[in-house]
């Protein structure tokens, strides 16, 4: 089993930490690649000619295997809501036609379609979320709906943020081209963690933020597209789009066609000093353990917690049907006051989210944080 990494990150021993789904902490070879990124963006002459495209390619293969996927199929941008918003520019929903997405998802892959309904003729088909916590068949049930107007798309988070629930993505993909039906995936409580295959899966798009689970910086995110949709125009209209736009040419505005690949869609200002790199390494760290190391070790933190807490008046979720490193935690009388308050107090953090605790442990937990998480749980709830 993948050891405890705890000394890869500036994290007091009195702290428990429990909240990598709100963010993550960054490891001290991402924090020493952001002060060192700034240090070089203050005397930029010092720059290689090629450093930019570096940094960048770095970034993009690093995204690419995390799930699967070519280089070429990545495109970098700034948040999973950048990333919606492209698919939505090159995705057509028919008139008459529905957009299925999550009861309670993130916003990002629900609000593109909500605002865009009304004038696009379209409706949008929200799952509610299944009081069994079984997302799979809910959204499957509504995949394959009788006398329901004809499928456009599914636009839906693989892992649920508030409960935890991890859809099969697999199954879902196979219903969904039965219908001929697109599919966006918001990887965002995945990508890193859970084996994400896309060349196995074949999606349509699927976007992750790096600030969570890859122990990255804000602003960064990675958009795969399928090839089959790479013809379309992108949000930004950037000189990087382009055959041949460059200011090192002589002639500037040589060769307009778009790039052939996702490269098209790369947001505008992608040549960061700081970031990109920051990025990459925490991709790559992440890739050097290994999903089912990565795995392992988290359902073996979040089982200790259930086992833990599973004496006390509140409802865990089934282990068959949630990911294996978020254990929300149900309250059938509501969550006590300021229980996450409560907690901080001594130093054990983790997230209220729609009535629940979520409860988020990454590499850096170890068995002794579970048992201090269990100890001031009972306490403070008395």
């Amino acid at each position: 089993m993948l050891s405890c990494q705890r000394a890869l990150f500036d994290m007091p021993r009195d702290v428990c930490f429990f909240n990598a789904a709100s963010w993550s902490p960054l490891p001290l070879a991402v924090q020493e690649a952001g002060r060192a990124a700034i240090a070089r963006k203050g005397q930029p002459w010092k720059l290689p000619a090629d450093f930019q495209t570096a940094q960048y390619e770095r970034a993009r293969a690093a995204a690419a295997a995390l799930i699967g996927a070519d280089a070429d199929d990545v495109a970098l941008i700034s948040s999973v809501g950048y990333g919606v918003s492209t698919a939505g520019k090159i995705l057509p929903i028919a008139p008459g036609s529905r957009v299925i997405v999550l009861e309670n998802d993130h916003t990002s892959p629900v609000l593109e379609w909500v605002s865009r309904a009304q004038a696009g003729g379209f409706t949008v088909d929200t799952v509610k979320q299944p009081s069994d916590g079984d997302w799979t068949s809910a959204v499957l049930e509504a995949v394959e709906r009788k006398a329901a107007p004809p499928l456009a798309l599914a636009s839906i988070s693989s892992v649920h943020w508030s409960d935890g629930g991890a859809l099969d993505v697999t199954r879902i993909g196979a219903a969904l081209k039965k219908q001929g039906a697109a599919f966006l995936i918001d990887a965002t409580h995945d990508a890193g963690v859970r084996r994400i295959d896309v060349k196995a899966l074949d999606p349509d798009f699927l976007i992750f933020p790096t600030y969570k689970w890859v122990l990255g910086p804000y602003g960064r995110a990675f958009l795969y597209v399928a090839r089959r949709r790479q013809n379309g125009v992108p949000l930004e209209q950037t000189s990087a789009a382009r055959k041949a736009v460059s200011a090192e040419d002589t002639v500037y505005f040589r060769d307009l066609t778009y790039r052939d690949d996702a490269r098209r869609f790369d947001m505008g200002e992608r040549d960061h000093f700081v970031s990109m790199e920051m990025a990459a390494i925490g991709m790559e760290m992440m890739a050097g353990w290994g999903s089912d190391a990565i795995v392992e070790r988290l359902s073996m933190l979040t089982g200790k917690l259930a086992e833990g807490l599973g004496n006390l008046d509140v409802r865990l979720p089934d282990p068959k049907l949630r990911a294996p490193h978020i254990l929300s935690l149900g309250f059938p009388k509501g969550m006590p006051e300021d229980l996450p308050g409560r907690l901080a107090a001594q130093n054990v953090h983790a997230a209220p989210r729609l009535g629940r605790l979520r409860i988020s442990p990454h590499v850096y937990n170890d068995e002794e944080d579970v048992e201090r998480f269990v100890d001031v749980f009972r306490r403070v709830t008395g």
